[in-house]
Parts: structure tokens; C-alpha cells; sequence
């Protein structure tokens, strides 16, 4: 299953990304749902928990604006717009599931972002990825985060 997660996670960062990638050119046609079920297809033989990988998706896409002001103040340094593309992705989604979901111990959250930072991000990715989230995780751990909105997708 933690391997299934993994491939799961990675299915699910494509989807942000190409998401991110095509509203960023005005891509008007670009849809979600069938970018992702496409995505999920390619690989169906092996994934056990589509339910996960949608409920990341659309979790993720829902509260974006949330997400990055979350972000924001933890990597004063780097403007949303100035983090790579795929950091930014993988950082929205340990965010998301750090917060919003209570399916995966914090410590594998994050250890599954620096993965695939490790695996699709820059030289310095890891260590960014890895120091943003534990932030993150200490600010959640002291209450910072009583007040954020919640997602109308259901907790995974």
C-alpha cells in the first residue's frame, strides 16, 4: 500500500502540474477531470486507491489560495510565483495533506514530499521541500493553523 501511495502522489503531481503549467499559458480548455482520469488510466493496473489521488487533486486545486498563503510566510524569501514550478506543486500537496488530511502521519507526508523532490525537483529541491514542510508541521503543532478553511472534499 505505501508503495501503491507513492505512485499515487506522483499521479496526483503530474495532474497539479500540468494544471498549473496550462492555466499559466491561458489554457482555457484545460480539464481537470480528464487530465486526471487520464493520468490514473496510464496506470490502473497498479493503483489500488484512486479515491486518494482525486481527493489530493481536487483537495490541492480547491484550496490553493489557502495553500500558498500558508506557504507564503514560511518561504518569505521566495514569491509563489518565483518557486519552481514543481516545488511549488509538491509543497502544495504536503501542505494539503499536512492540514487537511489525516490519512498519513505528518513525518511520512513530508518524507514522501522530499521523495519526489528528490525524484522531479531541482539539485536544492529536497532540502527545501524538506525544510518548508517542517515548518510548516511546527506552526500546525503550535496551533497556527486552528483557523484555516476547511475543504469541502472529503478528508481522505
Amino acid at each position: 500500500m505505501a508503495s501503491n501511495r507513492h505512485l499515487g502522489r506522483i499521479v496526483a503531481l503530474q495532474t497539479l502540474y500540468e494544471q498549473d503549467f496550462r492555466r499559466d499559458v491561458g489554457d482555457t480548455d484545460f480539464d481537470l477531470s480528464g487530465v486526471l482520469s487520464r493520468n490514473i488510466e496510464r496506470y490502473q493496473e497498479v493503483l489500488e486507491d484512486k479515491e486518494f489521488i482525486s481527493k489530493l487533486v481536487y483537495g490541492v486545486t480547491e484550496l490553493q489560495d489557502d495553500l500558498d498563503t500558508i506557504l507564503q510566510p514560511v518561504a518569505p524569501e521566495w514569491p509563489i510565483d518565483q518557486i519552481a514550478r514543481m516545488d511549488r506543486e509538491i509543497l502544495r500537496m504536503g501542505i494539503y495533506e499536512l492540514l487537511y488530511s489525516s490519512d498519513a502521519p505528518p513525518k511520512v507526508v513530508i518524507n514522501e514530499a522530499v521523495e519526489l523532490a528528490k525524484a522531479f525537483g531541482g539539485d536544492n529541491s529536497s532540502k527545501f521541500i524538506n525544510g518548508v514542510l517542517g515548518t510548516v508541521l511546527k506552526n500546525k503543532d503550535k496551533g497556527q493553523y486552528s483557523n484555516t478553511k476547511k475543504s469541502t472534499i472529503k478528508k481522505s
